[in-house]
């Protein structure tokens, strides 16, 4: 089967289950962990924060992240299609007793003048906000990816009000491949983001949250509280460090493989709105002859996996385990309808 239903069902590669195979491992609660140990620091350093904390999963550091900026009663702002708010069961709520205020942005990129206009004023009436959370690049956006000033002037926004900003960065190694920015520049903008390494950097699992030294206490304690605590976790971080050494500049294969099979999808007459293609994700609008889970089943019979996201919409992504041979077969199936 060619899967494009997300890009978290890659296998690992020979090279990164040598990596697993072969860590020095200790017991990451204690600290003792030398390969995890060794991750965090890597990924402090690319991004230019202090520290870094390993965490199981996106959803995880997303929420921790969340629970250290904030404080029962206080909201959060965010895109309406935000991962942290549409697709992670509520967490803000039940984790932080956080509520949240959302902005209908372009693709679900919102801008500097929006979270202006959607501060709270200092009333005993209203929550308290505290936090902004953006997502780089927007899932439901289709892929689509933040212009930097944009960012830095939500930045300026947020430090002339004493708000932490987050990032819900699942995406971040697609967004900096796909515009050429400098990944220490998300550093100085932000409070803390969230990297996950088991989407477009293939590993079987795992995210790290990055911040200051201060921060990344408070976070590991949260992580603690959540069951997050692994013991031989260096397993898992070698499958990470093995992406950050071979898995970055490949990415680019991905998007260009996207951007072919969006091409052969805008000649079909049973296609609707489209989504701008920026990286490794296709949204599409189904329409006429075919609904979204029609046309996933005729597609799960050719052997091709994609996934309906709404009752009009279909999404692809695009990942390592998509050969250039899968693409041309996609799309000879996909011409052929």
């Amino acid at each position: 089967m060619i899967d494009f239903r997300s890009d978290t069902f890659t296998r690992p590669s020979h090279g990164m289950l040598q990596a697993m195979n072969s860590a020095e491992v200790g017991d990451d609660v204690f600290g003792e962990d030398p390969t995890v140990n060794k991750l965090e620091a890597i990924m402090a350093d690319y991004f230019g924060k202090e520290s870094a904390l390993y965490c199981p999963s996106g959803t995880m550091s997303n929420q921790i992240a969340i629970n250290v900026h904030t404080r029962p009663g206080d909201e959060v702002i965010c895109s309406n299609l935000a991962h942290v708010y549409v697709s992670e069961g509520g967490g803000i709520a039940f984790n932080s007793g956080a509520q949240v205020q959302t902005l209908v942005g372009d693709r679900g990129l919102i801008t500097a003048a929006q979270v202006q206009a959607a501060i709270q004023p200092d009333d005993v009436h209203k929550p308290h906000t505290s936090l902004v959370s953006l997502e780089n690049t927007s899932n439901f956006g289709g892929g689509c990816c933040y212009n930097m000033q944009d960012i830095l002037d939500i930045s300026a926004v947020c430090d002339q009000h004493n708000l932490a900003l987050h990032l819900d960065g699942a995406r971040l190694f697609n967004a900096l491949v796909a515009t050429g920015q400098d990944p220490k520049v998300y550093g100085q903008a932000f409070d803390s983001i969230s990297v996950c390494l088991n989407k477009g950097m293939g590993c079987p699992m795992g995210s790290v949250l990055l911040g200051s030294r201060e921060f990344i206490k408070a976070a590991r304690r949260v992580r603690k509280k959540l069951g997050g605590g692994m013991r031989q976790a260096g397993y898992m971080a070698a499958t990470g460090i093995y992406a950050m050494e071979n898995n970055i500049g490949r990415l680019t294969e991905d998007h260009l493989h996207a951007k072919q099979i969006a091409a052969v999808l805008r000649e079909k007459s049973f296609i609707g709105e489209f989504l701008p293609v920026e990286t490794n994700i296709i949204i599409f609008e189904v329409k006429g002859r075919f609904t979204p889970k029609d046309l996933t089943a005729y597609l799960k019979d050719e052997g091709i996996l994609v996934i309906p996201i709404s009752p009009t919409q279909v999404r692809m992504v695009l990942h390592l385990d998509v050969t250039p041979e899968m693409v041309e077969r996609t799309c000879k199936v996909l011409a052929a309808l």
